[in-house]
């Protein structure tokens, strides 16, 4: 049996932290069924190591991630995106680039872990918060009924999803 595997985009400015999480977990959670990639407007050039740390402790594949900028996917050569989804409000105000295929987007906010300053055990709270909210969003993104919803519909469901919290 054959089935159609969707293409997910998730943008963050630095790429380097949530975006990073969010394509890891989805990448596995989606067996198959989705291949996420993640970019920045401004991407920091290297990946978080509390990021790095977090998945590999949850037992995340992150062998090929990377900090990149969202212009990659933006290209003529780039895999059409099926969905574009945002995960820091700066990224959310910014002006994106035209993506081909006309994606479904939508905005799922994450407060920044890599801007928490204080100790260790506070640093790594914030990143395991961020990562507990994504992956339940992501859950919950595995769980809808695609070939059941209309376009609107699924477009409605995104933008809910994006207030879930961990």
């Amino acid at each position: 049996m054959s089935y159609r595997v969707f293409n997910v985009l998730f943008i963050c400015t630095a790429n380097s932290a949530r975006s990073i999480m969010a394509e890891a977990i989805l990448n596995q959670l989606g067996a198959g069924r989705y291949r996420a990639y993640s970019a920045g407007s401004h991407p920091a050039g290297q990946v978080n190591p509390y990021a790095v740390e977090l998945l590999q402790r949850n037992r995340f594949h992150t062998g090929d991630v990377r900090s990149k900028n969202w212009e990659e996917f933006a290209r003529p050569d780039a895999p059409a995106m099926d969905f574009v989804l945002t995960v820091c409000d700066n990224a959310a105000g910014e002006v994106c680039p035209v993506w081909p295929g006309q994606p479904m987007s939508a905005h799922w906010g994450v407060a920044d872990p890599a801007a928490v300053q204080g100790t260790e055990e506070e640093k790594q709270r914030a990143f395991t918060e961020a990562f507990i909210t994504l992956n339940r969003r992501i859950t919950i993104f595995l769980s809808l009924p695609f070939d059941k919803l209309d376009k609107l519909s699924l477009q409605s469901e995104l933008r809910r999803i994006g207030t879930v919290q961990g």
